[in-house]
């Protein structure tokens, strides 16, 4: 419980954080990093309820992002710990995190392409570099791997 509040605390600060910062925080994947946090600190069953609930919490709190992009997120966070949990039975930590974010990713840009196709013209189909993205993934299945391997 602990865990989750800080994790709520953090999603919830953070748009006024990157505000008094002048930095766009929101382009290291902060749902990500404290899902990754609750992968490796906590129980499965907590990363699949910080995976639901952060986005939709950030939804109710700021409105941002909109409802729509807030339920992809969802699924995309809890694909991402379904699809960790499934492959690190069967390969390495280090690929298994790796696969399941860009596994995730994937299916997140599928489905935000037809939304936008829909319900939101006017969204980008990325918005956060891919680049960026690269970088973020890396960093986070490292630490992921070092985290359980020292466990």
């Amino acid at each position: 419980m602990l865990f989750d509040g800080f994790a709520l605390a953090f999603i919830y600060f953070l748009p006024a954080v990157s505000h008094m910062l002048s930095l766009p925080l929101y382009m290291v994947e902060p749902m990500r990093l404290m899902l990754i946090l609750a992968m490796v600190h906590t129980r499965r069953e907590n990363a699949y309820i910080l995976a639901i609930t952060l986005p939709l919490f950030s939804f109710f709190i700021s409105a941002h992002p909109i409802f729509v992009k807030a339920l992809l997120m969802t699924i995309e966070l809890t694909v991402m710990v379904f699809v960790f949990h499934m492959l690190v039975r069967r390969i390495h930590t280090l690929p298994a995190i790796f696969a399941s974010i860009w596994i995730s990713k994937g299916l997140y840009y599928g489905m935000k392409y037809l939304a936008i196709m829909t319900v939101m013209p006017s969204e980008p189909v990325i918005g956060i570099p891919l680049l960026l993205q690269l970088l973020t993934s890396i960093i986070f299945s490292i630490y992921l791997f070092l985290m359980i391997r020292k466990s």
